[in-house]
């Protein structure tokens, strides 16, 4: 089998290149970066620039999937032209990749594509399943929504189209534990807000398994990247203190601070959805690590 794959350097992506080479999945991988490319046995890279409209269809030679990661990191602060490049970067890349694969003789069969979970509501008092049909009026909500469309396109194609709605991706190689553990490294930790929100959340080791899942067994259709097991803010940050043996003495930081010190972006750290795997368990997927406490220890281990 051979996978292209965009946002092959992210935080997920590195993890799955690791998986996909150990089990013989030969790779093929989208650069904007020309020094990043890399031309070995079973890991070639490809130069494309979305903005411009360039990409080198090379890159689909022999390829039966596509995995599509790439779009601006939402951990920035969301400036108005922040924000626009937000949707940019989603919406032009798969733009781009839909008319290489439109005008280039391939073999691809299946994309699976990244999504967030901030499509649906936040409201803790519903477990949501793929089959809601709520959308979330905010900023991130439209951005998954406009991101899905984009993929769902290549139906069109004939493509078979999977789209994983990814929580939050626990590591200690990046993104949210990372921050959420530094204050606690430091003794002044402590939950946001009332620390009631549920959190839905994956280990890294899932989500790339749970992608590698998804081309093994040409999946179609929407599935929540996620933990069986939400927890609230206030378990998690517990979980982590608890691990890396440090006290919880502190007041909630209220949502009021976190709004001033980090603008809109503050809204990640007060996600409140409480969201179902059942979807992705009854297809045969098998989480390695279903619990928080299981999740924290192996990642500070």
């Amino acid at each position: 089998m051979k996978v292209l794959i965009t946002g092959a350097t992210g935080l997920i992506g590195n993890e799955l290149v690791s998986l996909l080479l150990q089990n013989g999945v030969s790779i093929h991988y989208l650069t904007t970066s020309k020094k990043k490319i890399e031309n070995e046995l079973n890991y070639k890279g490809f130069y494309w620039n979305p903005e411009q409209g360039i990409i080198d269809e090379n890159c689909l030679m022999g390829v039966d999937a596509i995995i599509h990661f790439s779009g601006a990191t939402i951990s920035k602060r969301w400036t108005n032209s922040y924000k626009q490049e937000i949707i940019e970067s989603r919406l032009l890349s798969s733009a781009v990749l839909f008319k290489a694969l439109k005008n280039h003789p391939n073999q691809v069969k299946q994309i699976v594509s990244a999504s967030g979970t901030a499509i649906y509501p936040n409201n803790d008092k519903v477990i949501y399943d793929e089959n809601s049909k709520e959308i979330d009026n905010s900023f991130l909500g439209n951005v998954v929504y406009k991101w899905e469309e984009s993929a769902d396109k290549f139906k069109s194609l004939g493509l078979k189209v999977c789209k994983l709605r990814t929580g939050i991706v626990l590591s200690n190689k990046g993104g949210a534990l990372i921050e959420m553990a530094k204050p606690i490294k430091m003794g002044i930790g402590s939950p946001f807000g009332t620390g009631k929100q549920m959190q839905s959340w994956i280990h890294i080791h899932d989500i790339a398994a749970l992608y590698f899942f998804a081309i093994s067994n040409d999946l179609e259709g929407v599935y929540n990247a996620v933990a069986p097991n939400p927890v609230s803010n206030e378990k998690l940050t517990m979980a982590i203190a608890t691990v890396l043996k440090k006290p919880l003495f502190m007041p909630n930081i209220p949502k009021f601070m976190m709004k001033f010190i980090l603008g809109e972006m503050h809204e990640l750290l007060f996600e409140n959805r409480n969201l179902s795997a059942q979807k992705i368990i009854d297809k045969g997927f098998v989480f390695k690590y279903k619990t928080i406490e299981k999740a924290i220890e192996n990642i500070y281990a």
